[in-house]
């Protein structure tokens, strides 16, 4: 057990030595704001106001009382605060800038394909046992993709294992929308052509963030999927060809709703690849289908081109792309800000082929996992 040692005061902060050797400092405002107090007992959600007090708020005493709690007595408000030594040192903000952070993301690459059994999971698994569902919850997040087997086959049979997680998330698409061959279709996935690996919906704001592929019929000759981990090419790029690595970061792409049936225009700029606060990767943006009229400056256009033809031609090379044949029963689940998807074409006359598909949002997965690890 590790308590508070030695405590020196500035300006800004309160400086702490630990007994386990370890120096924090933190901030006033920081203090004040994360008062044990400065929350409701019930919502836990923060009632103080930090914009009642001034900037030059500051510790007028302060302490380590009888039961090792930092005390402090506040220079404005008639306010004293009593900080657990536990919490401080998991919230140490000064502790935590100084780990080197460590990617949840498990690349992967074509050499996935001959090891499908390392992604797929027993729909009874999951239905059935918590820690089935972890199980699935630890694929989807740390490798983005996971195909469930044995499902049945009615339609809208997938709702109960979706709902192991949380609620679907409903579009104009509506919940399921079906992947059939329709006659004047108004998306290309409702035909029999082939599609080339993209993401769903890149021309929302904040596209779903897993998509959900249900597998009912697949009697038609073709027809096969692909799927690609848009973070290992991007990760491949920002390691070898880094002008192109920089031009797919930094300069936005627009994409549009070409749907006639829509009494509405969607349509977003964003970049091919973006990254997260720590660097990481947060979003593949690619879809060869729905990116619209690029309006670059024309000093860039070229440069902007090849980047998006490079990047493109990588998210469909042998060395990353998996190929595989869905059976009825199999729930294709990937992060569709990942793992972008495709198909070949088939022929509608030689079978019939129907998908039932679903969306959720990132939050409901990773929120899932993080309560049922903790």
């Amino acid at each position: 057990m590790f308590n508070i040692l030695k405590i020196e005061k500035n300006k800004n902060n309160l400086h702490v030595k630990w007994s386990d050797g370890k120096e924090s400092s933190f901030n006033y405002l920081w203090l004040r704001d994360n008062c044990p107090t400065a929350h409701d007992k019930d919502s836990n959600h923060r009632m103080f106001n930090i914009l009642e007090v001034s900037k030059n708020l500051n510790a007028k005493e302060f302490k380590i009382n009888e039961e090792g709690k930092l005390v402090i007595e506040w220079s404005e408000g008639n306010h004293t605060s009593y900080y657990d030594p536990k919490w401080l040192k998991e919230n140490c903000y000064t502790l935590k800038s100084k780990q080197k952070y460590i990617s949840p993301y498990q690349l992967w690459n074509s050499s996935l394909e001959k090891n499908l059994d390392l992604i797929s999971i027993d729909h009874e698994e999951i239905l059935n046992s918590e820690e089935g569902l972890i199980k699935w919850l630890e694929l989807l997040h740390y490798k983005g993709i996971a195909i469930i087997k044995n499902t049945p086959v009615e339609k809208e049979s997938a709702f109960p294992v979706l709902n192991r997680i949380s609620h679907t998330r409903q579009t104009f698409f509506n919940t399921p929308f079906e992947v059939i061959n329709v006659p004047k279709p108004n998306n290309s996935a409702y035909t029999a052509h082939a599609l080339k690996n993209h993401m769903d919906l890149p021309w929302f704001e904040t596209p779903p963030g897993y998509q959900f592929l249900h597998c009912l019929i697949n009697s038609a000759k073709g027809g096969d999927s692909s799927a690609v981990d848009g973070f290992a090419v991007a990760n491949y790029l920002r390691k070898n060809e880094k002008e192109i690595f920089d031009t797919l970061i930094n300069i936005p792409l627009k994409f549009r709703d070409k749907d006639y049936t829509q009494e509405s225009i969607r349509s977003f700029y964003g970049t091919a690849i973006s990254l997260t606060k720590d660097e990481d990767y947060n979003d593949i943006r690619f879809s060869v289908a729905t990116m619209d009229t690029l309006d670059c400056h024309p000093d860039i256009m070229d440069k902007v081109y090849k980047a998006h033809h490079r990047f493109g031609n990588l998210l469909h090379d042998d060395k990353f792309q998996i190929k595989f044949r869905l059976e009825p029963g199999d729930i294709f689940s990937f992060n569709n800000r990942r793992v972008l998807h495709g198909r070949t074409a088939f022929d509608p006359n030689s079978g019939h082929r129907q998908l039932q598909g679903y969306y959720m949002d990132r939050d409901e997965i990773l929120g899932k996992l993080n309560f049922l690890k903790k």
